[in-house]
């Protein structure tokens, strides 16, 4: 503890001595009495009501001296405490306001990336349109030239049996006419030439 800390305690306890013992002798000269036994008689306001006036004087100049410090001391740690609430209030505002700016930039961010993924679904379906159509034209186009294949393989086919049958008929034909025709004097006369070829 300090030196002038002290003294001002010192002080105080002074004052305070002093304003015990007025109280004292203020309360001791109003209950006073005569050399009978009887109370002084009334002296008007100045007998009565001076003592009490000094008394709530005195107490009240040693309660103003010795509640000052305590009394300012608490006003003002209730002063700094306040203010040190607002300070923290508004440093938790600033904080909050920061975390919503962060928030609000996030979900910007969010939007943003979401626009991009719809994007770019939108170009995979464009994609995957075209690439479908150029293969289901593709497959069509080989499908049609696997048609013309077989219809010319077909028609070839049809066309050899039908020489075919058409080859057959006129033989059949043509041995007709030769039958009606050819005598059979000239079937021995062929027959014999022939015979004459392979034994030859």
């Amino acid at each position: 503890m300090s030196d002038r800390h002290r003294a001002s305690e010192a002080r105080r306890c002074v004052v305070l001595l002093l304003a015990v013992v007025l109280v004292f002798f203020s309360t001791a000269a109003m209950g006073a009495t005569d050399e009978h036994g009887t109370e002084a008689p009334a002296k008007g306001w100045v007998a009565t009501d001076t003592y009490k006036v000094i008394n709530f004087a005195v107490l009240a100049v040693a309660l103003v001296f010795l509640l000052r410090k305590p009394v300012t001391k608490a006003l003002n740690d209730r002063i700094q405490g306040i203010k040190d609430q607002l300070e923290d209030l508004e440093s938790r505002k600033k904080q909050a306001e920061e975390e919503l700016a962060a928030y609000n930039q996030k979900f910007q961010q969010l939007e943003q990336e979401a626009e991009k993924i719809v994007d770019q679904y939108i170009q995979q379906g464009r994609e995957a349109k075209a690439r479908i159509l150029e293969e289901a034209q593709s497959a069509a186009e080989k499908l049609e030239e696997q048609a013309r294949r077989n219809i010319d393989h077909e028609f070839k086919k049809a066309r050899a049996q039908l020489q075919v049958e058409v080859m057959e008929k006129a033989l059949a034909k043509a041995e007709e006419v030769i039958k009606s025709r050819i005598s059979d004097k000239d079937q021995e006369r062929l027959v014999d030439e022939y015979l004459e070829k392979v034994v030859a």
